[in-house]
């Protein structure tokens, strides 16, 4: 309506129809606002559509590269890039499917809290992956839910999405209720809580080929440490850094079950196993000293202050 202060009603014929014809302009300007905003949405659309397009005609442009130059291929520390993870995981991820190949394109990813930051939205958008995500709030299941009908890639077969607090007690019924196949090609850990009591019963009814978890690497590379398990853990209510498992405890579960570490991120906390001999001897194994060999200086000093403030915790050594 026109802003015309009251008492408007009082005018004369004449000054009604000038009225009325403003009120007629000013409607035909918000259409066209209507318009132009509905435009910018489709140009930004179309735009985020082609952005996408170029960006799996990249990957699979470079996926190619390395398996063409497998006898020399490029370090994977120097690969990493992100398109949706948090930091370079997605161009690390690439990298090893790159060696290993794929199989039947299935990702289980527990405690995924939003498709921006996660190791498993890149595959799920640009390579054609299906699989299990399992929130820990409802509120996060439905952003995720709508953020993959929205995309077209995943709209007519979206990832399953179920909100459910992961315990050691009820991970084995989780996944077998949701029919996640014995052998998957990746897996992906990031609770911040009792994460290495979960990998092991998560280990023992499936076999990921490439995992990826999140450890805490406030302990260096020397300290096989983890938090005390409780089903109702919670480290906010002890500490923020009172969580998960140390480089060298997730190592020790991992080789116990036939993996070995073969890459990390570029801050060294988040660590990607393969299954052994599915690389033909491609992609060396490394050690939990080699995840803190480029890390700058006050970044390990950050890091050493960190453990200080939590070394007195109730850690327990595995």
């Amino acid at each position: 309506m026109s802003n015309l202060p009251a008492g408007a009603g009082y005018l004369t014929n004449k000054e009604k129809v000038m009225l009325s014809k403003l009120e007629s302009i000013e409607q035909s300007i918000g259409k066209l606002a209507q318009n132009q905003n509905a435009l910018q949405k489709s140009i930004r659309r179309n735009g985020e559509i082609n952005m996408l397009k170029n960006s799996q005609i990249a990957q699979k442009s470079l996926f190619c590269q390395i398996q063409n130059c497998i006898n020399t291929p490029p370090l994977i520390k120097d690969f990493g890039f992100r398109v949706f993870s948090q930091f370079d995981e997605d161009g690390i991820i690439m990298y090893l499917f790159a060696v290993v190949g794929f199989t039947n394109k299935y990702c289980l990813d527990i405690a995924f809290f939003n498709p921006i930051g996660a190791n498993t939205t890149n595959l799920l958008l640009n390579w054609a992956f299906g699989g299990l995500l399992i929130c820990g709030e409802e509120k996060d299941k439905l952003i995720s839910q709508d953020f993959f009908k929205s995309d077209y890639n995943t709209r007519h077969v979206p990832p399953k999405i179920i909100n459910n607090w992961v315990t050691a007690e009820n991970i084995k019924d989780i996944l077998s209720q949701n029919k996640v196949p014995k052998e998957i090609d990746f897996f992906s850990l990031d609770i911040d809580g009792v994460d290495y009591y979960i990998l092991q019963e998560v280990l023992k009814v499936i076999q990921p080929r490439v995992v990826v978890v999140e450890a805490h690497n406030v302990w260096g590379a020397e300290k096989s440490v983890t938090v005390r398990y409780s089903a109702d853990f919670n480290r906010f209510n002890i500490h923020k850094d009172y969580c998960g498992a140390s480089i060298p405890a997730f190592i020790k579960i991992m080789k116990a079950n036939k993996y070995k570490l073969v890459a990390c991120n570029k801050y060294g906390f988040n660590i990607f196993f393969i299954k052994e001999n599915i690389d033909r001897g491609n992609l060396p194994e490394i050690k939990a000293e080699d995840c803190f060999a480029n890390l700058p200086n006050y970044y390990i000093e950050e890091l050493d202050k960190r453990r200080k403030e939590v070394e007195h915790l109730d850690w327990i050594e595995v």
